[in-house]
């Protein structure tokens, strides 16, 4: 890492957010600590997240807005922010303010200490989910249960998209995945697969 270049770079894929990404971005720069860029991701030049992102880089040198070029989707939104950051370590987390911010600078140390993949668990102690979809998160949960006891993941919660990355590790193994968040569940197995540190601490979404 060369002098004035980011510890971490945050990944915010985003779609027709609007006015609704301010206070997220404002908790974002409120919280962290370390030196990063902030990588607002959208589909098209026509989102609606566009112009509010755009209006709040003009006071935030740290951010950016970024048009996906890779195909439509949340899964080419993180590879396409994967592509274009600078920063050792990459944090991937929503644009609906589900992920404490609090946390990315955690995560982030947990990745420069040597881990490729570093995850926010709702589901250890500690943890906690409060809302959303009552079957959806009992899904989510028994996933993260079998791929830990059958696969050894590394951590009880695969399916969060809350997690920081080694960029070195995810340009190495590349990403696959296509449609939705199953990138988090993919490069969590790559890192398991190549004998490589997973760890996680828990969050409460």
């Amino acid at each position: 890492m060369t002098v004035g270049e980011p510890r971490v770079s945050i990944i915010i894929p985003a779609y027709n957010e609007g006015e609704q990404i301010v206070p997220v971005l404002d908790r974002m720069f409120e919280s962290v600590r370390l030196s990063c860029e902030v990588l607002v991701v959208v589909d098209d030049e026509t989102d609606s997240t566009v112009k509010v992102v755009c209006d709040y880089a003009e006071k935030e040198p740290r951010l950016r807005c970024l048009v996906n070029t890779y195909g439509r989707g949340p899964a080419n939104a993180i590879r396409y922010g994967m592509a274009a950051a600078v920063a050792p370590v990459a944090v991937v987390t929503m644009a609906d303010g589900c992920d404490d911010p609090r946390q990315i600078d955690d995560l982030a140390r947990l990745v420069e200490r040597g881990v490729a993949v570093a995850a926010a668990s709702r589901y250890m102690a500690g943890g906690q989910q409060v809302g959303g979809p009552v079957f959806k998160g009992m899904l989510s949960r028994a996933a993260g249960r079998s791929l830990r006891l059958f696969a050894r993941i590394g951590t009880r919660d695969a399916t969060n998209s809350f997690k920081a990355y080694s960029t070195s590790f995810v340009r190495e193994v590349g990403i696959d995945s296509r449609d939705g968040f199953e990138i988090g569940i993919e490069l969590t197995a790559k890192a398991k697969r190549l004998r490589l540190p997973v760890a996680e601490i828990p969050t409460i979404w």
